[in-house]
């Protein structure tokens, strides 16, 4: 594994300990409502984060991990992002990008370059980080409800690995999936994704997300739950994108939520002078 000059700590989710107390008990309607809740809790967010970011893997044939920097997140339901990542020392803007959940914008200064785009990737790039698109954070920043018009739920019981804290063993402690089926645009029913909740405090800790074909398409962690203002919230959230291979870990520094944002907020222009690219 290879890290660029200058490396900083890294952050990644820490694995949970072994529940000292009796695991709690839940119904699908209840887990299914404590979802619900969550996604009605969060309408807004103003973040600022450190950023890990991650390429490579087995097809690769190499990991490269990639110094740690500052960033911003600003997010609004339904669809809105904008993200921005500051370069090391300096704190200039290594990248500025903006989502309205269809199309993207993302402003690369230190390339003069200024990309456009869909959110869908049809065709992966040999570049793997040109394979990242805003509504990947979005998606696991903001957990969705479950619309009932078009996805049903079930619960299934499953294994959660956790930790001994005397004996520092990983050991199998059972907790709960809500497994969501969702109606794609031809009528189909497929898998669209798992909510896991570890039974020490019917939490949920992860999240993973399919494509039509029924791989996973991203793998989120949520570790360190917060309070931020009358919200709990996870203050490390870890981002798998297992086929392009990449991962994004963010640790809230400073987290806003429900706060007004104003529609400039999420407005992004190529700069004068920019190399403009149309992503088809």
């Amino acid at each position: 594994m290879s890290c660029t000059t200058g490396c900083l700590f890294r952050s990644h989710a820490v694995k949970p300990k072994a529940s000292a107390v009796p695991l709690k008990s839940a119904t699908q309607d209840e887990l299914v409502a404590k979802i619900n809740q969550m996604a009605a809790s969060v309408h807004t967010m103003n973040a600022t984060v450190d950023i890990d970011t991650t390429v490579g893997g087995e097809k690769k044939g190499k990991v490269v991990e990639y110094q740690q920097i500052r960033g911003y997140i600003l997010a609004e339901k339904p669809a809105m992002l904008r993200m921005i990542g500051l370069l090391p020392i300096v704190r200039n803007r290594a990248f500025d990008m903006v989502s309205d959940g269809d199309r993207f914008k993302l402003s690369i200064p230190p390339k003069n370059r200024f990309i456009t785009g869909s959110n869908q990737v049809t065709k992966l790039s040999n570049n793997t980080l040109e394979n990242l698109r805003p509504q990947v954070i979005y998606e696991a920043l903001l957990m969705p409800s479950i619309d009932p018009a078009n996805e049903f739920a079930v619960i299934e019981q499953g294994k959660q690995e956790v930790q001994e804290d005397h004996t520092r063993k990983t050991i199998s402690q059972p907790n709960y999936h809500i497994v969501v089926i969702r109606r794609g645009a031809h009528g189909d029913w497929h898998l669209y994704r798992k909510v896991y909740f570890n039974r020490a405090d019917l939490e949920p800790y992860r999240q993973t997300i399919y494509d039509d074909k029924g791989a996973i398409a991203t793998d989120v962690t949520y570790s360190d739950p917060q309070d931020f203002g009358g919200t709990r919230f996870p203050s490390l959230i870890s981002i798998e994108r297992p086929q392009e291979e990449y991962s994004i870990t963010l640790k809230m520094v400073k987290l806003t939520l429900n706060e007004a944002l104003t529609p400039d907020k999420f407005q992004l222009e190529a700069p004068a002078g920019a190399t403009i690219t149309e992503l088809k």
